[in-house]
């Protein structure tokens, strides 16, 4: 009978390799690893070796960066969709592309079962499993860190179940920041971010942008175009849409844009204290946003006030694939048919102000706008308008003032 395989998902970290000779100990499955690049940067080299060495049977490293980009990221920048008025939801859009292609992998390999890190006081292991439900009902989920199999409880377990398995790999017991990158952000969790009374110590923890106070003194302007709510390009120089979030973490980065300090609500119930620095991400949000001022109508703001809202909260809860983001995002699309247009800002120390916009669809007419309105507006019509438009109001007023005199 042949040997049944686990799909892993893998990062190359202690973790994940202690888990492969767990899930051979324990359930004598074959160890199939996954590493899947969301474009976190981290040098890919030698983890087919390391993997195999720590007794995978094979190892797939899987570059999902335009998927992420194109079918992620856009979507959530479309509808506007921050968690809890500041993430942007950087490491949760991530986690439904790569349960997807961990399905794939699985379906390829034809695995019993999907295995993944993540620890059971999170956000993740929700998303990870949702997403694998929602796509193969069939394959089953093992979650080491909820397994009562699982006695490691520190770094130095893992290092030294590592050793007795014959894995003698150079990690270390140091203790820094926890902390998820890819091309969207990097989060950062753990020591002094643990106590929300403390500052962060911005000089040991950023990796992508300058603090603010030690960006440049001088303004850098920026220029950028959307087709249909999509950006195209930067500074006049054609992109796809992966390279333009690279272009801008590097200017964000430099002039110390998209550094977010937040006590948040996961899902489990708990609150968590992070910082996230998405300086691309901030951009892309705020020019995409600029840009629907002109386009948009009130009332479909309005109501993509409410959706943008609605798919944050749902992607932060792993029910990507689901029938109401699907409806979501089919309301989103359809708002973003107009949106089209430049826009140019200057970033100067954490601060994006803007520094004009055009759109050939702009629904801003200056001749309305201005004091010396033209033929299309009659300063007499606001008489009527007013009449009625607060009618209710003085229909209510009226009655309780009857009332009182009636006493």
């Amino acid at each position: 009978m042949a040997q049944e395989k686990v799909v892993l998902a893998y990062s190359g970290g202690l973790d994940t390799t202690a888990i492969i000779p767990w899930l051979k100990e324990n359930y004598g499955y074959e160890v199939i690893c996954c590493c899947i690049d969301c474009g976190q940067g981290e040098e890919l080299d030698g983890l087919s070796e390391r993997a195999k060495a720590s007794g995978a049977s094979k190892l797939y490293i899987e570059d999902i960066v335009d998927d992420f980009c194109d079918n992620y990221i856009v979507p959530c920048v479309q509808a506007g969709a921050i968690y809890e008025n500041k993430y942007l939801l950087g490491t949760a859009m991530a986690r439904p592309g790569i349960a997807a292609k961990l399905v794939e992998i699985a379906r390829k390999e034809g695995a019993v079962a999907i295995c993944h890190g993540a620890t059971g006081k999170g956000n993740d292991q929700i998303r990870f499993e949702l997403g694998i439900k929602a796509l193969a009902p069939d394959i089953k989920v093992i979650a080491p860190w909820r397994n009562d199999k699982w006695k490691l409880q520190s770094r130095q377990d893992e290092i030294d179940y590592c050793k007795a398995h014959g894995i003698d790999l150079p990690f270390s017991t140091d203790q820094s920041y926890s902390r998820d990158r890819n091309l969207w952000h990097i989060s950062h969790e753990g020591l002094e971010l643990e106590d929300p009374s403390q500052e962060p110590n911005y000089d040991h923890l950023l990796v992508l942008t300058t603090p603010p106070e030690k960006a440049p003194d001088k303004a850098e302007y920026v220029t950028m175009t959307f087709e249909k709510g999509v950006p195209t390009s930067v500074n006049g120089k054609q992109m796809k849409v992966s390279d333009i979030i690279k272009e801008l973490n590097e200017i964000g980065g430099r002039n110390g844009i998209g550094i977010v300090d937040i006590v948040e609500n996961r899902v489990v119930g708990m609150k968590s204290r992070g910082v996230y620095e998405t300086p691309g991400g901030t951009i892309l949000m705020e020019a995409h946003a600029q840009l629907e001022e002109l386009c948009l109508d009130r009332a479909t703001m309005e109501m993509k006030k409410e959706m943008g809202n609605k798919l944050a909260q749902v992607c932060y809860e792993g029910k990507w694939f689901t029938p109401l983001c699907d409806a979501i995002q089919a309301f989103v699309k359809s708002t973003q048919e107009y949106v089209t247009g430049e826009v140019k800002f200057k970033l100067y120390k954490g601060n994006i102000i803007k520094a004009g916009t055009t759109s050939p669809y702009s629904l801003y007419s200056e001749s309305l706008a201005s004091f010396t309105t033209g033929d299309l507006y009659d300063h007499h019509d606001a008489e009527g308008f007013i009449t009625l438009w607060g009618l209710p109001l003085k229909v209510r007023a009226m009655k309780l003032q009857e009332n009182k005199n009636m006493k």
